[in-house]
């Protein structure tokens, strides 16, 4: 696991490496905090930070086939174990850095009133977006909450399925879902939905967010040395500011 360390020593021992372009694969629920992260980092070192934000699953996919990857930042840990049996990743860069919680989102004019999640199983909502269930991390964590709880049943056939939990989000923002499960970090963004119910960290689900080098990246030592920063305090107040939680 990549020890956290000092990025501004990390970066000194590195300054004579010439300017990297990185292919950076990142979960969709990531987008906000890596767009604001880019800019300093961009500054710091050089290189250049192109972005590959989609569905965890996509993305794994997309490095199965082939694509020319060299970081990839997941949103749960099933997807990185498959590409690092596969050997897919340098394994010895393999970290956990961040967390994340779920909520329950409505339009912001709704008048729905959804106390607890049994609610979802009302008259009121007729279509639930979700991420897809069956591969995309934020789908997978709300079908597995909903289990859990003894709801899924009740409301699986109203789920709308979507590419990724920022689709999902925009589906109650455009109404055509009355109400969705999202991460608390994608509700954060958005001026036209609400949050009606916040799911505690601790009867929900263990979302964990695994970042690795991609072992057929051209540009190894620039890779490991993006994510030496995102461990840094000056990228960790970015991931909290956008409502993240920090692993220990």
């Amino acid at each position: 696991m990549l020890k956290r360390l000092s990025f501004a020593l990390f970066l000194a021992s590195t300054l004579c490496l010439h300017a990297a372009d990185l292919q950076i694969f990142a979960a969709a629920s990531l987008t906000d905090a890596l767009k604001e992260i880019a800019p300093a980092y961009e500054a710091a070192s050089g290189d250049k930070l192109q972005f590959n934000l989609a569905g965890s699953n996509a993305l794994a996919r997309q490095i199965q086939e082939g694509a020319p990857a060299d970081v990839f930042l997941s949103a749960d840990e099933a997807k990185m174990d498959a590409l690092e049996t596969a050997g897919l990743i340098l394994d010895t860069t393999r970290t956990s850095l961040l967390s994340n919680s779920l909520v329950i989102v409505v339009a912001s004019d709704s008048s729905l009133a959804i106390a607890a999640p049994k609610d979802l199983a009302g008259p009121g909502v007729t279509r639930l977006a979700l991420a897809d269930t069956k591969g995309v991390p934020a789908g997978v964590y709300a079908k597995e909450y909903l289990e859990k709880i003894g709801v899924w049943e009740a409301v699986k056939d109203r789920v709308v399925p979507t590419e990724n939990v920022r689709a999902a989000l925009a589906a109650v923002e455009s109404g055509n879902a009355e109400a969705g499960i999202v991460y608390k970090t994608d509700s954060a963004i958005s001026k036209v939905v609400k949050v009606a119910y916040e799911v505690p960290v601790a009867e929900g689900p263990k979302i964990s967010y695994p970042m690795a080098v991609v072992k057929a990246s051209k540009n190894s030592v620039s890779a490991e040395k993006f994510l030496a920063y995102l461990q840094s305090e000056p990228a960790l107040a970015v991931f909290r500011k956008y409502g993240f939680l920090v692993q220990p």
